[in-house]
């Protein structure tokens, strides 16, 4: 065994409906240097643009693998490209984003220094790269909100599911992103949450910067119903009666909300929670109290 040998980098990368920017990212991924191995796992999740068919050169590559759903969400798309992953350390891209080099390389220092246990980029708006965030945390509203900038590698709240690295031990360990979600919405609220209740650090390495595609509108149908069902479903997982109720008064529609309530019952969300209690090394007021989250 040679000790010396760097582990495989496995970048997970869902898309659906990306247009030309899957192939800009892929372009600069793979133009950017690095001293780790890679492999690419690319899930096509039900896309019906015909994106794929100008990435037919990336997946002749002997380090791409290539996966097609029919529209399962982004978050059993991401834990689809992690089961089929064979690296020690995962690291989750959009498909719309550029790269700069060595950033792998830094990204995952801190995971193999035992620093942290995740560990996500700067992200800057491609239109406008002077406009940066790091990480984010959660308002009043449970509104996401970026960080400012700290000098040095920090804990942040929450870890923007646009690019960030993870060792598969501790991926595997928290479930990975919740299944039980409906198409797009909170699934990396979510998965931070639950990487701080069970006992993980998620940090911002804020000297490495990924550039990404801010967009006004999703290429996808998103439902209102299918962001508050997620919404809701996180807090019955996480959350405490009191925060539970306060969600509920974000959703207008009684009727809707009663479906939804009717719905997370019927799908066993209270033995889920059950689980996650059991699992867990800290509760909710010690997140929303650590981070001074008002909420």
């Amino acid at each position: 065994m040679n000790l010396n040998k760097p582990p495989l980098i496995s970048i997970i990368l869902p898309a659906k409906n990306e247009g030309k920017n899957i192939k800009t990212t892929l372009q600069s991924l793979f133009s950017v240097q690095t001293g780790y191995p890679l492999e690419v796992i690319i899930i096509d999740d039900g896309s019906e643009d015909h994106s794929i068919a100008g990435i037919s050169t990336y997946l002749k590559k002997e380090n791409v693998k290539f996966y097609q759903t029919e529209g399962i969400g982004p978050s059993r798309a991401r834990n689809l490209g992690a089961f089929h992953a064979s690296g020690s350390y995962f690291i989750f891209c959009d498909a719309h984003l550029l790269f700069e080099n060595w950033w792998i390389d830094q990204l995952i220092q801190p995971l193999v220094n035992n620093d942290t246990d995740v560990v996500a980029p700067a992200i800057a708006d491609i239109r406008d790269p002077k406009r940066i965030g790091y990480g984010q945390t959660l308002d009043e509203y449970l509104r996401v909100v970026w960080n400012k900038k700290q000098p040095h590698l920090f804990y942040s709240p929450i870890i923007p599911g646009g690019c960030f690295a993870i060792s598969k031990k501790v991926f595997n360990q928290v479930g990975g992103f919740e299944t039980g979600f409906r198409k797009w919405g909170h699934e990396d609220v979510e998965l931070s949450i639950k990487l701080w209740l069970f006992g993980f650090r998620c940090s911002v390495l804020p000297n490495v910067t990924v550039q990404h595609l801010f967009r006004s509108k999703h290429p996808y149908i998103v439902r209102t119903y299918d962001v508050q069902y997620n919404q809701l479903r996180m807090a019955h997982l996480h959350f405490n009666d009191s925060r539970i109720k306060k969600i509920k008064h974000f959703i207008r529609d009684s009727k809707q909300l009663k479906h939804i309530v009717e719905q997370l019952l019927k799908e066993g969300i209270q033995e889920q929670r059950e689980e996650y209690l059991e699992k867990r090394m800290h509760d909710d007021d010690w997140y929303f109290n650590k981070f001074r989250i008002d909420f």
